[in-house]
């Protein structure tokens, strides 16, 4: 499954959003919805990578439309969406992702998002961030999508942090490599908003500390850095991260450097957090995955604490 996602500053307010809202109320009738998501997967010699390797993963029945109403570069690879969708059956858990229709695509895309639930309840957007590549659905993203483009998507995944009011307070350690950012990103911003909810009205789910380790090939390629600071900086006492760069040839600057560290991310460093009180979520390359949910394992950490979620 491809992870991705991203925040878009900016593009709801004012005519544009209300533009978007105006296009993307008119909803898809449920026969035009059949056909795209019958077509997008009929078309296919074979099943598709994000396909196949979700086959027997749970998803939600709703297919909603989506309209694209911004976009942006976040890195020089990677491509930012935020999508409208009016549809109020349409949810999702933080960490989920979504089958992704497109019109006159054969090939459906996977990708998570990185926006907290709460945007999709309180605005109705969700945010996507599309690393470029050969598969035909990034490669639409990269280079047809435009703003008012229509699209479909389908939640699923069983990859996502979903905390009920009466549930003990856990904390929360969480491990990205590259685009692996996306669905941590989203279980992020959700926790900072439980948490916000908390401090005002003293209801809803209690967080305990969150700490995101995340690596990348050097500071360009670090996603949502500003976001992930942003949290930082707002909630001290909870929200602390350790930012890895592997392959760093320029100078980091003044605002990074705090934050940065010149190497992979190391078993050492998450053994620091392991307890009885934590839960791991881990997004990455396959092998980055692999290594720190066996050495979590390894660890006596239960596998009922460990999530992970493989981007490839």
């Amino acid at each position: 499954m491809a992870c991705v996602a991203v925040l878009v500053p900016g593009l709801v307010g004012g005519s544009l959003g209300a533009i978007c809202m105006r296009a993307a109320s008119s909803r898809l009738t449920r026969s035009t919805l059949r056909h795209l998501t019958l077509t997008s997967t009929m078309k296919s010699k074979r099943k598709t990578d994000h396909l196949e390797r979700t086959a027997s993963v749970v998803r939600r029945e709703v297919v909603a439309v989506a309209k694209v109403c911004g976009t942006a570069s976040e890195s020089p690879s990677v491509k930012s969406l935020r999508l409208l969708v009016a549809d109020k059956d349409f949810s999702f858990k933080a960490g989920q992702w979504i089958d992704f229709f497109i019109p006159g695509v054969s090939v459906v895309g996977g990708f998570s998002m990185c926006s907290s639930p709460r945007l999709l309840e309180q605005e109705r957007m969700i945010e996507l961030a599309v690393k470029h590549t050969n598969h035909p659905p990034a490669l639409w993203v990269h280079n047809e999508c435009t703003l008012d483009s229509e699209v479909a998507v389908r939640v699923g995944g069983e990859f996502f942090f979903d905390p009920q009011p009466t549930d003990a307070p856990r904390n929360l350690v969480l491990i990205a490599g590259g685009v692996g950012i996306n669905p941590l990103l989203s279980i992020l911003r959700y926790s900072a908003d439980l948490h916000r909810e908390w401090a005002n009205k003293r209801s809803g789910y209690e967080i305990g500390t969150i700490k995101l380790f995340y690596s990348a090939k050097n500071t360009s390629e670090l996603l949502f850095k500003k976001n992930i600071l942003d949290l930082v900086s707002e909630f001290p006492e909870k929200i602390a991260c350790s930012l890895h760069v592997t392959k760093q040839t320029t100078q980091i600057s003044a605002e990074l450097r705090p934050y940065i560290t010149e190497g992979r991310i190391t078993e050492e460093e998450i053994k620091d957090h392991i307890s009885n009180e934590t839960l791991f979520y881990i997004c990455g390359p396959p092998p980055m995955t692999d290594f720190f949910s066996k050495q979590l394992e390894n660890s006596c950490v239960p596998k009922e604490h460990i999530f992970f979620e493989k981007w490839w």
